[in-house]
């Protein structure tokens, strides 16, 4: 499913932002302030890929994307992207049985395995922080 920010000449405002996700716009804000504190240098950006995927956020260090963060209608997506030595250690956490069942199904690229999870309320939301944390450390 792409983003339901789909045109190129409208980079999402967070007005629209907060109509489009609902009650999970609190959830994506405290992702995204969590991810700002956890990593004080990180930096956020709208980045829009195609008209197939549209407009997805990024929360970036100097070396690479920390998160992504995918709106959808009425919910959104946090996507990561792990190398070997993270994913080893989310293998070994107490992330969900879901997350580390999805991340051993993801196809493995130079750059890593990618994940993405869905954010519809707050049960996930620990699990996401570990993620955060996990990325951040490796």
């Amino acid at each position: 499913m792409k983003s339901i920010f789909n045109q190129i000449a409208n980079t999402p405002t967070n007005e629209a932002l907060k109509n489009a996700l609902g009650d999970t716009f609190k959830l994506w804000q405290l992702l995204a302030s969590y991810t700002k504190k956890a990593n004080p240098d990180a930096v956020e950006s709208w980045n829009y890929t195609s008209e197939k995927y549209g407009w997805s956020f990024r929360i970036s260090d100097k070396k690479r994307v920390i998160m992504y963060l995918l709106p959808r209608e009425h919910y959104f997506k946090a996507a990561f992207v792990f190398g070997q030595k993270a994913s080893d250690i989310i293998f070994d956490s107490n992330v969900s049985e879901l997350i580390k069942i999805e991340l051993r199904l993801a196809k493995v690229y130079a750059e890593g395995r990618g994940i993405r999870v869905a954010v519809k309320d707050k049960t996930i939301i620990k699990d996401i922080k570990k993620l955060i944390e996990i990325k951040i450390a490796n």
